[in-house]
């Protein structure tokens, strides 16, 4: 296999690495709590999403953008600036959050604390990948992200039963720092003696801003929608919501895999007819296995659902033939968009600021008329209005448009963690 082939290779594994990672935190964190306290833990894991998502679009979509121009050091300077943007900015949430998290009363306060004190740490650790991607050495972050799993995983694993959410974030945040210090070990022979300038993260018109306002509508705004339902409804459908999205974990590495490594492929066809049939073809076979999925998660009785997800189980297993739905509809919606940053890269921000809003309104107002059942039908409705849309856009494309290749891969979709 040519190194070019190892490395896409190693870029799977470590997004899948990734992805397992945040599975099996839910996972564990649902069979060791209560329904009340997962629901505690889903709130706070739903606020680090966002930022992580935050942080991905600000620093990590531009990082990876950088070239490296030969006795320069020009790539070295800027994973070093990445990460001290990354650790800075981090410190600064963190103390908000932490803050927040003793005027908040009870075990979600307590959880709250936690993560602004964990927050630093988390965060720097993902940055990592954008660098080793830059760097073309995605090897280096599996190696952190593989080592980032097993810690985790076993820190998880040694909590007793009815361990509260505060505790539970504490031990998943500290739980980092092991493949933090490797991940900077090996990071450091490819930026020493690089300088670090925080400056172009703060000027006006930076790249990083658009992606941030891509990832605002396409997928914060349903998370703090989500979250928004535990604060001021009831915080029991965060955890039946999370508990469900969960379990549809390994979809979002094919989903992630299409997004990063689609465009190049794609765009080697012939001609928008060449890449609509290609993208046409992916989106149908993600559609069938989303659909698959969650047929087969919905067949699981109830004493495997209880292994997998403890009390939320009863919870998400009622929500499962929505989200099973959802997820089958992200799959054409994915590809639908997919062929638009191939075809016409301007043409997805209207689709995301229109439809992501769609979407939270769907999810608001399924919650006021069906309760959390709404919720989870409202969001595969608006998954399924924004890949029609999707596909509408792409049929009304000159059938002479040109592939460009895309800037950079297209935020997740709004409601894929939700």
């Amino acid at each position: 296999m040519s190194r070019r082939g190892l490395a896409a290779v190693a870029s799977v594994m470590d997004q899948a690495a990734s992805s397992a990672t945040n599975i099996l935190v839910l996972v564990l964190a649902a069979r060791l709590s209560s329904a009340a306290g997962f629901a505690d833990f889903s709130m706070v894991y739903v606020t680090f999403t966002v930022l992580l998502g935050l942080n991905m679009a600000y620093v990590g979509q531009t990082l990876v953008l950088e070239k490296d121009d030969p006795g320069t050091g020009r790539l070295a300077a800027a994973c070093r600036s990445g990460l001290a943007f990354t650790g800075a900015a981090s410190a600064a949430v963190g103390a908000v959050l932490a803050l927040l998290g003793l005027l908040l009363p009870g075990a979600t306060g307590r959880a709250f604390l936690a993560l602004g004190l964990v927050l630093p740490l988390v965060l720097l650790q993902d940055g990592l990948r954008y660098c080793f991607s830059a760097l073309r050495v995605p090897q280096r972050a599996l190696a952190a992200d593989a080592l980032r799993l097993a810690c985790v995983v076993t820190a998880l694993l040694l909590q007793p039963e009815g361990a509260s959410a505060g505790r539970l974030v504490l031990v998943w945040g500290v739980s980092a720092l092991p493949a933090l210090a490797l991940g900077l070990w090996l990071l450091r022979p490819s930026v020493r003696g690089a300088a670090a300038d925080l400056r172009p993260y703060l000027r006006r018109g930076y790249l990083g801003q658009r992606f941030v306002v891509e990832f605002a509508v396409g997928n914060g705004s349903s998370q703090l929608a989500v979250l928004g339902l535990g604060v001021f409804a009831n915080p029991l459908a965060v955890g039946a919501l999370r508990g469900a999205t969960t379990l549809f974990g390994p979809l979002n590495v094919l989903f992630s895999s299409a997004n990063s490594f689609g465009p190049p492929v794609v765009g080697r066809a012939s001609g928008k007819r060449g890449v609509v049939r290609l993208t046409a073809l992916m989106g149908g076979a993600l559609a069938v296995t989303g659909a698959a999925w969650g047929a087969v998660l919905y067949a699981l009785p109830e004493r495997a659902g209880r292994e997998l997800l403890g009390d939320t189980w009863q919870a998400a297993a009622a929500l499962l033939p929505a989200t099973g739905a959802q997820y089958a509809v992200m799959g054409l919606g994915t590809c639908a968009l997919l062929t638009l940053r191939v075809l016409n890269p301007k043409a997805t921000l209207s689709l995301q600021v229109v439809f992501s809003l769609l979407s939270v309104g769907l999810l608001l107002g399924g919650y006021a008329v069906w309760g959390v059942a709404g919720a989870a039908w409202g969001l595969a409705l608006g998954s399924a209005s924004k890949a029609a849309a999707g596909w509408l856009r792409v049929a009304r494309l000159p059938a002479a448009a040109p592939a460009a290749p895309p800037a950079t891969a297209d935020p997740a979709d709004p409601v894929r963690a939700a």
